[in-house]
């Protein structure tokens, strides 16, 4: 196994991903977006239409900017999880490209940024559908951008120590069930996170998603977000320790 440092290693391996990704790109970005749309248009409008307005915004407005973080989380978990697993496990594709002069860090790298592209393409998604139905609020929608990509770098890198501990695909559904999930209900996405114990919202508040909705959710409203850099630098530190955590616990697997 090649331990080289290779400028840029990555690439190589997010081409490869990509270029695969691109014969079926449609029906993958329609795929990505069925599931949140419904809950969006489903919850947003009919729900919505029975609930009063929240921070002077109507509900609809609220579970937009929600929907695009748990999008961009789902897309870049299940490329970290399924397809990540089937390249590592299943297919031998890693076992491939570590017998050219790639190493294992270019590889997970790799996996990395091509999972939190996948979920940018969701979350841009998602915002072109949100935009065309009036739910954003001037030019700073487009800042909106920069926080899916950090929302997604930090699911990715999450859902990579997961890859790297799983026997089955089976064993995904405990990280779903025990994560994403109960993650999903106390990050804000849709209530707001005052409305839950004192405890449960201080625990959703150190949580990666709640980081996303509190930077997404003011730039769709045209505002700036409140402790900005807070937000920020906690979805780069929880990428930075959970990618140290996943190449780890990926070169101990391979290595057995």
């Amino acid at each position: 196994m090649s331990s080289a440092v290779i400028p840029l290693g990555w690439l190589p391996v997010w081409r490869r991903n990509f270029l695969v990704w691109r014969k079926l790109a449609l029906p993958s970005i329609l795929g990505n977006l069925a599931d949140p749309l419904i809950y969006m248009l489903g919850l947003g409008y009919g729900l919505g239409a029975m609930l009063p307005s929240i921070d002077g915004q109507p509900y609809v407005a609220f579970l937009a900017a929600g929907t695009v973080c748990a999008s961009t989380m789902n897309a870049a978990t299940f490329e970290a999880l399924y397809s990540s697993f089937s390249r590592m496990h299943v297919q031998k594709t890693w076992d491939a490209i570590l017998n050219t002069p790639l190493g294992l860090t270019d590889v997970v790298a790799g996996e990395l940024f091509w999972a939190a592209t996948k979920s940018f393409f969701s979350g841009c998604a998602i915002l072109v559908v949100i935009a065309a139905l009036g739910l954003t609020n001037g030019p700073l929608l487009f800042w909106v951008l920069p926080a899916v990509v950090l929302t997604g770098l930090a699911f990715a890198a999450l859902g990579l120590i997961w890859n790297a501990l799983a026997p089955s695909y089976d064993f995904f559904m405990y990280y779903f069930t025990l994560f994403i999930t109960p993650m999903t209900l106390i990050s804000g996405v849709f209530f707001p996170t005052d409305q839950l114990p004192g405890w449960l919202a201080t625990i959703g508040a150190w949580l990666p998603l709640a980081q996303g909705v509190a930077l997404v959710r003011p730039l769709l409203a045209g505002q700036v977000p409140a402790d900005a850099l807070i937000h920020i630098m906690a979805l780069l530190v929880t990428t930075g320790v959970a990618f140290a955590i996943a190449l780890r616990l990926t070169r101990r697997r391979l290595l057995k």
